[in-house]
């Protein structure tokens, strides 16, 4: 398939009920090893792909790094590719798409585009970051590109506390509208994970919505049948490798006497 092909592909896989599961990647090797064990789609997390090149999260690795990694997961593997793009490294709608249009080039067919204020606090309004959801998508029309922009609200990881998001999924909603007026192809709500104010979201929103796993979280087939339309999992796959890579080493270590 050619970069328009796997775009439309990729976005056929989002649907309500029948989620696509993505279990997050950060390099063209975690990208191979996931498409091996039976993947449709390949996508990225933020946090592990700048934690694997020594950077913290919100944007710390630099754009170049970020483009040059895009570009050798798609030059090792076929599958589709969604990148978590944070807030695409600007905060100005021409640069908003300037930034985007260079992981198409780099061979993606989607992102992740959070509202959060990066670097700063709180979230955009949502007329502006409907705007620049609209920049992106002007862009890769003019591409030719279906391109998937998953557009993320962070209203849940803000306020972390499950009893308070009851209070906070009017907002959600009337963001979600707003983002698929301006052009979004699908809705995440990381930090969401109440059944029934995720079933609620889903039957109130139009685009397929993206739940990430976590603690607290229902399995995948409870979240098939709250509606749910995409499962992510975040950085939860590297920490875990990291975690176990450690254990390996540390018991090398110790059996050589060097512990």
């Amino acid at each position: 398939m050619n970069q328009a092909q796997k775009a439309k592909a990729f976005g056929a896989l989002h649907q309500k009920g029948n989620p696509v599961v993505l279990y997050n990647i950060w390099d063209a090797g975690t990208g191979k090893a996931v498409s091996d064990a039976g993947a449709k789609a390949l996508a990225t997390g933020s946090w592990s792909v700048a934690a694997a090149q020594g950077y913290a999260d919100g944007e710390k690795i630099p754009l170049e790094a970020l483009v040059a990694t895009v570009r050798s997961i798609t030059a090792a593997n076929d599958l589709p590719l969604s990148v978590d793009f944070e807030g695409a490294y600007s905060t100005e709608k021409a640069g908003t798409a300037a930034n985007a249009a260079r992981l198409i080039d780099a061979g993606a067919v989607g992102i992740n585009f959070e509202d959060q204020v990066v670097g700063g606090s709180g979230l955009h309004p949502i007329d502006e970051q409907a705007a620049r959801i609209r920049a992106i998508r002007e862009m890769t029309e003019a591409k030719g590109i279906p391109f998937f922009i998953n557009a993320r609200t962070d209203l849940f990881l803000k306020f972390s506390d499950p009893d308070r998001h009851v209070l906070l999924v009017d907002e959600a909603i009337e963001r979600a509208a707003a983002y698929a007026e301006a052009g979004a192809s699908g809705f995440f709500a990381p930090g969401l994970s109440n059944q029934d104010l995720i079933r609620r979201m889903c039957e109130a929103v139009r685009l397929p919505v993206n739940i990430m796993m976590r603690q607290g979280v229902p399995d995948v087939k409870t979240l098939a049948k709250l509606g749910v339309g995409r499962v992510s999992y975040g950085p939860g796959p590297y920490r875990a490798m990291m975690e176990k890579l450690k254990e390996a080493a540390e018991a090398v270590f110790a059996a050589a006497g060097q512990a």
